[in-house]
């Protein structure tokens, strides 16, 4: 059995935005009982993260680190089209993932304690967001 949902995400500024709530309401409504959930950005600029999201400090970090590793406006990038913030964006983006896979166990995402499912928006003014959500497995 599969199941498919596309998520429209509303426009945010750059950072860790949690969408671990929208992810788990699309794999209740699947009706699958055990399989994978994979959950997939269609962007170049933005990511998805699986991180704790217990303690804010942990996504400031994460956050503070992307942006010295990756920073906005480095005198090297040739790609600037749409901005100082689009070649880090870009960097950010590959060095990241675009999809994650997670267990779905007795029809629920099987995240650990502390774990959340972040998109990680690399734009600061990034347009809607499109992130596809495909429940595979054995129903109800």
């Amino acid at each position: 059995m599969v199941f498919q949902e596309v998520l429209q995400l509303s426009a945010v500024g750059s950072g860790l935005h949690e969408i671990t709530a929208g992810v788990a309401d699309v794999v209740s409504r699947s009706e699958i009982a055990r399989g994978t959930c994979l959950v997939f950005v269609q962007h170049t600029s933005a990511s998805l993260l699986i991180q704790e999201n217990a303690d804010p400090s942990a996504r400031a970090d994460l956050e503070t680190f992307f942006e010295r590793l990756a920073p906005l406006g480095a005198a090297w990038y040739t790609h600037t089209t749409e901005g100082p913030d689009d070649m880090p964006a870009h960097l950010r983006a590959a060095l990241t993932n675009t999809s994650e896979l997670i267990p779905v166990v007795e029809g629920r995402l099987g995240l650990g304690t502390w774990q959340g499912i972040y998109l990680f928006e690399h734009r600061d003014r990034a347009p809607r967001r499109r992130v596809v959500v495909t429940i595979s497995g054995d129903g109800r």
